[in-house]
């Protein structure tokens, strides 16, 4: 199987080529706001690399969130682009599992529960509870970290074994759990397509895939539109 693996989810861009249950090629950028400058580049650079036209191409998956708001309406635009023109499936996968799973991947040592954690700024994050072989204990969540009822709930999964927080929302814990000896933080952890792999050839396997004209991404939170700063502007 040939899948095109897309994550625009957060201040990451990344694309990534699945052959055959393997990543043959990978880009990555962190530079903020070059989600419409690099995704099309990068897509273009891994299927030239692995010297497939995009019409080889059995499938794509997209990061589906929840996210960056831009980021994922570029991420999925696309994908739903080449979907639509090649006729082929398209698959999502969500950003917080997809986290877990990377983490998984390159740590087959570690056995404890993880919770992948995007920074919705302010005291606010985006979270999920993973055990084991991808078993969500607790799904995608918006929460608010300095308030009690949300530490209580860490700390009850603290309480009872190692939690590995992961993502760029991480380190906001770190203070306000205290220093509980089952929580754990890697600050290398850097998301990446490479996470989606495992998940999305199981859905295209099981026959999961989206609606493409219908498919929107999980933003978990409205979009709020700011009035315009821009002298001139109302």
């Amino acid at each position: 199987m040939k899948i095109l693996l897309i994550e625009t989810a957060t201040q990451i861009c990344s694309v990534a080529l699945a052959l055959d249950g393997r990543i043959a090629v990978r880009r990555d950028s962190d530079t903020p706001n070059a989600h419409s400058t690099r995704l099309s580049v990068f897509i273009d650079e891994v299927l030239k690399e692995s010297y497939l036209q995009p019409r080889d191409l059995d499938a794509v998956c997209v990061s589906a969130g929840p996210g960056s708001y831009t980021g994922l309406r570029i991420g999925v635009s696309t994908a739903k682009g080449f979907c639509y023109a090649l006729g082929i499936p398209l698959i999502s996968v969500p950003t917080l599992l997809s986290m877990a799973a990377l983490y998984s991947l390159k740590h087959p040592e570690y056995k404890g529960l993880i919770c992948p954690m995007i920074d919705a700024r302010r005291m606010e994050c985006y979270t999920m509870i993973v055990k084991g072989e991808m078993e969500i204990l607790r799904d995608t969540h918006a929460d608010i970290l300095d308030d009690a009822s949300h530490l209580s709930l860490f700390t009850s999964y603290l309480d009872g074994g190692e939690v590995m927080f992961i993502g760029d929302g991480a380190e906001k814990t770190r203070d306000l759990l205290g220093i509980h000896p089952n929580a754990h933080y890697d600050s290398t952890f850097r998301l990446s397509a490479e996470g989606m792999l495992q998940l999305a050839e199981a859905k295209l396997k099981a026959g999961q895939t989206e609606d493409v004209a219908y498919f929107e991404p999980f933003y978990l939170k409205d979009f709020v539109a700011k009035k315009s700063v821009v002298h001139g502007l109302r």
